[in-house]
C-alpha cells in the first residue's frame, strides 16, 4: 500500500497586514512576479518584508517597489544581491488596465496584500485599495473587538 505524500496547507509566505489596516481592499487580483534564484531561496525561508511595498504602473507593465527579500547568507559569493530591487509583475493586459483605470479615473492605491506558493511558483495578490481614514480604523477595531466579545460570550454559553 502505497502513502501519497499531502501537500502542505500552509502556503503562504507572507501577508500585509497593514494593508488591511490602512486601506479599504476592494478588488483583488493574482500575479505572478519575477524572481532571481537567490530570491526563490529567500521566499522558501519567508525572509520577506512586505509591509511598506505597493505598485506601480509603467509603460503597460506592473512593478513591485519596496519589498525587501533579504538575501540567505549561502547565496552565491559573485553576484551582489539587491534586496529591495524593483521586480516585474505577470498579469494579463486586462487586468492591467483595470488597474490603470482604477488607479488614474478613481483615485485608488494597488498594494500587495498576500504572497503565497501556486505550484512551486511564487504569486502576489495585489489589491486596488482606498485609503482608510482614523476614524475608519477606530470604527474596523471596534468591530473586530465586538465580534471577539460576541464569540466569547456564545462559546462560554454553550
Amino acid at each position: 500500500m502505497s502513502k501519497k505524500k499531502t501537500p502542505s496547507t500552509d502556503n503562504t509566505i507572507v501577508l500585509n497586514k497593514k494593508a488591511r489596516h490602512d486601506y479599504f481592499i476592494e478588488d483583488t487580483y493574482e500575479a505572478g512576479i519575477v524572481l532571481e534564484g537567490w530570491e526563490v531561496k529567500s521566499l522558501r525561508a519567508k525572509s520577506i518584508q512586505v509591509k511598506e511595498s505597493y505598485i506601480t504602473l509603467k509603460g503597460g507593465e506592473a512593478w513591485l517597489q519596496g519589498a525587501h527579500i533579504s538575501p540567505l547568507p549561502t547565496a552565491s559569493t559573485h553576484i551582489k544581491p539587491d534586496p529591495v530591487r524593483p521586480r516585474k509583475l505577470l498579469m494579463h493586459r486586462n487586468e492591467i488596465d483595470r488597474l490603470i483605470g482604477a488607479v488614474e479615473r478613481k483615485g485608488y492605491t494597488i498594494v500587495p496584500v498576500k504572497m503565497y506558493w501556486v505550484r512551486g511558483r511564487a504569486k502576489v495578490q495585489v489589491g486596488v485599495a482606498k485609503g482608510k481614514q482614523q476614524h475608519d480604523k477606530r470604527n474596523t477595531e471596534k468591530d473586530r473587538d465586538w465580534d471577539r466579545q460576541k464569540s466569547r460570550i456564545l462559546k462560554h454559553n454553550d
